[in-house]
Parts: C-alpha cells; sequence; structure tokens
C-alpha cells in the first residue's frame, strides 16, 4: 500500500517525444494510502515499474489525448487483462470525453470492438469534476490548449497537504483558481505559443496563484532545464525545481 504522505514522482517529461532516459509526461502520485497514474505518455508504463506494479495502481488520470499524455494507456491495457497480473479490474481511469472510444478505436481488430472496458473503469472529466481515491481528493478544471479538450488536476489529501498539476495548457484563469495556494505546482513550459506555457509565464501563473513551491516541466526542446528554473524564478518568488526524470517531490505544507 502507499504511503499516507502525499508525494509526486517524476516517470517522464520529455516533449514531444521520448528521449534517451527521459519518457514523455507521466507522473505517479501517492498519498492517502493510494497510487494514482498521472498522464500516461510514451515510456511512462516502463519507469511506472521502478516505483510500483502496474496491478498496484489504484487509479489513472489523464489530462488529454495526445499521444505524449496517454499513448502508455494501450499497452497498459494488455498488462492488465492479459498478463496475469494481481490487479483489482478494472482500474479506475478519468479522463476527457471519448477516451473510451479513443482507446478501443487503436486496440480493436477485426468486428469486435475491443474490450477496453474490462482494464478501466472510465469517468469522463469535466469542468469541476471531483473524484475521491482512497484518502486523496482529484479535482479536475478545464483549461486552454488550444483545441482538445484538457484538463488540470488538484490533489488533496486528509492532511490538507496539495499539489496542482497543469497539464498542458496556456495561462488561464481556471488554472489559477484551481492552483490557489497549493503546496507545490507542476507547470508545463513548453514554449510560448498557443496552448502551452513559457518558462516565465509558468513562474507568472505560479506566482499569482500564491503557490508554495514550482516545479517547470514538459520543458521545450529548445530551453535548458537550468535555463527554464532561472526564467521562471524571475517572476515567482518561491523555489523553483525541474522536474527531472525520477525526481520525487514530497508535499509538505506552505508556511
Amino acid at each position: 500500500m502507499a504511503s499516507d504522505a502525499l508525494r509526486i514522482t517524476v516517470l517522464g517529461s520529455a516533449t514531444p517525444f521520448p528521449r534517451p532516459g527521459n519518457a514523455c509526461s507521466g507522473y505517479l502520485v501517492e498519498g492517502g494510502g493510494v497510487r494514482v497514474w498521472v498522464d500516461a505518455g510514451s515510456g511512462t508504463l516502463g519507469e511506472l515499474q521502478r516505483y510500483a506494479g502496474l496491478g498496484d495502481v489504484d487509479a489513472v488520470w489523464i489530462s488529454h489525448l495526445h499521444a505524449d499524455h496517454s499513448a502508455d494507456l494501450l499497452t497498459a491495457f494488455y498488462g492488465l487483462v492479459y498478463a496475469g497480473l494481481d490487479a483489482e479490474l478494472p482500474v479506475p481511469l478519468l479522463g476527457p470525453a471519448g477516451i473510451a472510444d479513443r482507446l478501443a478505436g487503436f486496440l480493436t481488430n477485426g468486428a469486435e470492438r475491443s474490450p477496453v472496458e474490462k482494464a478501466f473503469a472510465v469517468s469522463e472529466l469535466h469542468d469541476g469534476h471531483v473524484a475521491r481515491i482512497g484518502g486523496l481528493t482529484l479535482r479536475s478544471r478545464a483549461v486552454d490548449h488550444g483545441g482538445p479538450a484538457a484538463f488540470a488536476l488538484r490533489v488533496e489529501d486528509p492532511e490538507g497537504r496539495s499539489l496542482v498539476y497543469s497539464g498542458d495548457c496556456e495561462p488561464c484563469p481556471s488554472l489559477v483558481e484551481l492552483a490557489r495556494d497549493c503546496d507545490l505546482f507542476v507547470c508545463e513550459a513548453d514554449g510560448e505559443v498557443p496552448g502551452h506555457h513559457s518558462a516565465a509565464q509558468a513562474g507568472r501563473s505560479a506566482a499569482e496563484a500564491r503557490a508554495g513551491r514550482l516545479v517547470v516541466t514538459h520543458v521545450g526542446p529548445g530551453t535548458a532545464p537550468a535555463e527554464a528554473v532561472a526564467l521562471a524564478a524571475a517572476e515567482f518568488p518561491g523555489e523553483v525545481l525541474h522536474a527531472d526524470p525520477g525526481a520525487r517531490f514530497e508535499v509538505v505544507r506552505a508556511p
């Protein structure tokens, strides 16, 4: 069983495709006695198993359906259904509308639809969606990713600790509202283009939300991690860190 302490482990933070030693977007959130796999980008299933078995995951949460955030759901389906794992099926899967049919479209071979619901109990996200997984509360808000339905996530534990993950989005009021006074803010910094934050914008969003600490992630290939941290730190007065692959961040109450 997962620890009661709230923490997030970076399974991968690469964009827009996995790199040697760094998978695409994916995180393991642990706390309240449960484990939640947050985003399942290419390569994250393998990295997940450094910390927990696939059968030990209590729920999966997906921000949007771009492949660099969801592709490993395909291989997770095969693992859950056909690998003989000691898993309680179906695993709760929280994601944008149409996620089950999207998976079935990739997995179906022939006239009979793939039984994706055998592996996953799908709940479709909407703005303001709330779910409780073990001792954790998961709150989702719709954010602007320039086209596809996309969501950010706030996770709260029984002790009042909180972390927020932006998913992919440009600066928007709903993200700042969701992140208000959170203890740890994990914000993407893919670049100053529609649908994304730059590193400086991530710092500004964190400052506006009064977050305790900021972790910049999903940093675009044209920006070095240290540069992204520096750009964000120029806009945010708190501690700024980078989502190095394998990094684990304990969530502590902001002073």
